[in-house]
């Protein structure tokens, strides 16, 4: 395998000790000393994707010095900012073969194959990301009966291969760390993962995310961090334009466009220094991804060639098709201007000149208008999606100060300036002293559409200032309705006969299944102020203190007051009571004179960036945690 190198995060280039000849030769820069304190740490970012994966870390000691890893096993020396999110796997060495039963511990049961390392004509998991959360659509590009074949050829689940994937991202970064810092210095600091997930994602797909990462060897699940996709590339580039543009009240939208999907949260500013934000509307998101374009792009030269020529050039001609694709990806996708380039020439070598086919010399000659027709349906989605951003800040009477374009589609030049002609058309608003909100709202609405130049890494980068200086974001809002079921005593003016059951233990009648919703959609929730369950549970003698109860969700906007059809089960939660002190149970008795314990407790729950954390507590009083199966 391959060991990359990190290259320098800064743009800014630094200057190197003329008399450290070693700094100088690896292009690293100073390396920091290991001085052994509790507080110094390498947190290490892992931007998850779609189509490509990244990786940063930071040195607590110098925190403005952001490395992403830019070399990759089966790179050929290119550097490339991401890694394909793709993995492979050979057949299982024969079990009669010598070297294998010479050393199986050094040798697994399958050759994984990953990233760069693919021949084009391969055949690969692609997105399998997406299969984590089964709640979300798959795009039309992903084949589930052509994954769920491969996994079975290998005998293997989709949290394996995710798994997988990320012990090959793993291994590579603490292999790259160890050159860039040496053994030494790695292994008296402490290395601290944070994993990025789609904002719009099920808690049980990240809870899945926590699994597969710990099994992949980053850390116990506790100890790992989760954080949006849309939330860390806001704290990144909030902080990069934090000086002169950002103002108390201030709203901004982030547009994560990736290759598969499109991610947006909105954020308003509450304080400056530190820089403090809050979400300010629900977070949305599509597949939508730049991905779909290629899609587009392949129709587009079948259509232009015929199907039996495009047929033949894919199985025979790889190489000619690659290149054609490749150029496409890297320069027409990234670089397209409608008001500069009238003309695109793809690199098809090896084609015969067709003039009706637009072929000429080994290129297939685009008009701009052809190009646009690849891009306009991708991006109409998008800007629906922002529109609607904009909308849900604007009629709850909050101002749009910009919307941030992050993400590998984030680099577009196309998408930029359609969504600044679509956002940023109104004129300015009149000048004054000092703009204020008063004179922004009065005027008509334009929109600034910021483009930052480390727009491909700065999720990642985000990930790891999330890991390093805590949390920027002081609230969000709750995706969904959050609430458990209950039984209570039957009311006939509010609940159906059919539904009331006789209680031995309460002596009267009762309904189960009743919703209480804890949290509403849209809410505001916050880490630092947890929401209570509360519980009133029974106990015969003998009878175990061991209870579940399950977390419900609704995505509907009004949640409906009873437990019906079409209601998430999120999780089981499992809570060992037998921890709190027995004095804290009260003992009944029933009229027939059965004894029986009863207590009140509270199941707490934080909501943090990407996941729920939940303890037990009695009178306000902490006695445990709480587990949670996610469903």
């Amino acid at each position: 395998m391959n060991s990359g190198v990190f290259n320098r995060g800064s743009t800014i280039p630094y200057a190197f000790n003329p008399g450290a000849n070693a700094n100088v030769a690896t292009g690293l820069g100073s390396l920091p000393q290991a001085s052994g304190t509790a507080q110094d740490r390498l947190v290490v970012g892992v931007d998850f994707g779609t189509t490509y994966s990244g990786v940063a870390a930071v040195y607590s000691a110098t925190p403005d010095d952001i490395d992403i890893i830019k070399t990759w096993p089966g790179g050929n020396g290119i550097t490339s900012d991401k890694v394909p999110t793709e993995i492979g796997y050979s057949e299982p060495p024969s079990r009669n073969s010598s070297a294998s039963s010479l050393d199986t511990s050094s040798k697994p049961p399958q050759n994984i194959k990953w990233g760069f390392q693919f021949k084009p004509e391969e055949t690969r998991l692609r997105c399998i990301k997406l299969f984590l959360d089964r709640n979300q659509k798959l795009p039309n590009f992903v084949s589930p009966l052509e994954t769920a074949a491969q996994l079975r050829k290998f005998e293997k689940t989709v949290m394996e291969a995710v798994s997988d994937y990320l012990s090959q991202i793993y291994k590579h970064t603490m292999e790259t760390l160890v050159r860039r810092y040496g053994e030494t210095f790695m292994g008296m600091t402490k290395v601290e993962f944070v994993l990025t997930v789609p904002a719009v994602w099920s808690d049980s797909a990240k809870d899945a995310t926590l699994k597969a990462a710990e099994k992949a060897g980053m850390g116990k699940r506790h100890e790992l961090k989760l954080i949006s996709e849309p939330e860390a590339a806001a704290v990144y580039t909030l902080k990069a334009i934090q000086p002169n543009h950002l103002q108390v009240g201030d709203n901004f939208i982030v547009c994560d466009a990736g290759g598969g999907t499109v991610d947006l949260i909105a954020y308003k500013i509450i304080q400056l220094s530190p820089l403090r934000v809050e979400e300010s509307a629900v977070g949305t998101g599509g597949l939508c991804g730049s991905t779909f374009i290629n899609y587009r792009f392949e129709d587009h030269v079948k259509q232009r060639i015929g199907t039996e020529r495009y047929d033949w050039m894919r199985e025979k001609k790889a190489k000619t098709w690659n290149m054609g694709l490749k150029y496409f990806e890297e320069f027409v996708k990234r670089n397209f201007n409608e008001e500069e380039h009238h003309e695109i020439n793809i690199p098809f070598p090896g084609l015969p000149d067709d003039e009706e086919a637009g072929l000429d010399s080994g290129f297939m000659v685009m008009s701009a208008e052809q190009v646009k027709e690849l891009f306009d349906p991708v991006v109409k989605e998008i800007l629906v999606l922002v529109e609607g951003q904009v909308h849900s800040i604007r009629a709850k009477g909050g101002l749009v100060c910009g919307i941030v374009l992050v993400g590998g589609f984030g680099q577009s030049n196309y998408l930029y300036s359609r969504m600044k002609s679509h956002f940023n058309s109104a004129p300015p608003p009149p000048y004054s002293e000092r703009p204020t909100h008063a004179i922004a709202l009065s005027a008509p609405q334009s929109v600034e559409i910021y483009h930052p130049i480390h727009a491909w890494t700065a999720v990642v980068r985000g990930a790891v200032l999330r890991g390093l200086e805590g949390n920027m974001v002081i609230s969000r809002r709750s995706r969904w309705h959050y609430g458990t079921s209950y039984a209570t005593v039957f009311d006939e003016a509010k609940h159906p006969i059919s539904d009331r059951y006789w209680s031995p233990l309460w002596e009267r009648w009762m309904v189960s299944d009743r919703m209480q919703w804890h949290i509403a959609k849209g809410a505001q929730v916050s880490e630092s102020r947890p929401i209570s369950f509360h519980y009133t549970r029974n106990f015969r003698p003998g009878q175990s203190l061991i209870v579940e109860d399950d977390l419900i969700a609704c995505d509907s906007d009004t949640a409906p007051d009873s437990f019906q059809k079409g209601l998430i089960n999120v999780c089981t939660l499992t809570t060992d009571l037998n921890t709190v002190p027995k004095s804290l149970f009260t003992r009944l008795t029933t009229t027939k004179g059965v004894e029986f314990d009863n207590l009140d407790f509270t199941l707490d729950m934080r909501c943090e960036s990407a996941g729920l954390v939940f303890e037990l507590k009695v009178d306000g009083v902490r006695y445990g945690g709480v587990s949670a199966k996610f469903h």
